[in-house]
């Protein structure tokens, strides 16, 4: 078994799933007392948002590099960013060292492409949705991809701030949320991407006639069958 080494903390609240996902998946499929190999640096989100806040992308992903190299040092045998939005300063992560990183944006297009979907809604923070970093991985898969208006984006992201990341559950934002998901659905949308590893937290399934991808659920998956692939 590989040991997969993640680097949470953003917040601490999506973090706790992954670490639960990829054990209920190894447990699952070795049966058993068996249960996941990981390691976990969990980084200080106050910091990260600080960074995100203020442009300063290179102080988070120097953050974020220190903290994977100590992973690496640690004997993980790849990384597992745990949050969407800090895929921005992947590259430079990776850069930094040599296991690989297991790139949510790419395990996501890889399941929309199982399920056929061609046009999806992207939901995330607003630098997910108004940036290319994540997107690209999207379109270069020939996924359309579809987001909020400007409004919707600073609504979208003041609940994963404000609430989400603080463990705020709102059946007011709940509602809001699928308002705007039915409003995509009428441009075309043929599936959304849960695409902030928080809003997994509010938004399930039973909440919309939509195809829900779950990001967090998706990646942690994806890392629990990478772990013990031969």
């Amino acid at each position: 078994m590989k040991t997969i080494g993640l680097l949470g903390g953003m917040s601490w609240e999506s973090t706790v799933t992954y670490y639960q996902t990829i054990n209920e998946i190894i447990k699952q499929k070795l049966g058993g007392l068996h249960s996941a190999k990981v390691l976990l640096y969990s980084v200080d989100f106050a910091e990260i948002e600080k960074c995100q806040a203020e442009g300063d992308w290179e102080k988070s992903a120097d953050i974020l590099s220190a903290a994977a190299e100590n992973l690496e040092k640690a004997g993980a045998d790849f990384i597992v960013i745990c949050t969407n939005t800090m895929h921005k300063v992947a590259p430079r992560i990776q850069s930094r060292i040599k296991i690989p990183i297991l790139h949510i944006a790419e395990a996501t297009a890889e399941e929309l492409k199982l399920r056929n979907i061609t046009k999806v809604a992207l939901l995330g923070t607003k630098y997910t949705m108004t940036q290319d970093f994540y997107k690209e991985k999207l379109t270069n898969a020939g996924i359309a991809v579809l987001i909020p208006d400007e409004q919707e984006i600073e609504t979208i992201n003041d609940v994963i701030y404000h609430e989400l990341c603080l463990g705020i559950i709102s059946e007011t934002s709940k509602e809001e949320y699928r308002r705007i998901i039915d409003g995509l659905a009428r441009q075309g949308a043929q599936g959304v991407i849960l695409g902030c590893t928080e809003i997994g937290l509010l938004i399930q399934q039973k909440d919309t006639d939509l195809p829900v991808f779950d990001t967090t659920q998706i990646h942690a998956s994806k890392a629990a069958m990478l772990s013990i692939e031969n």
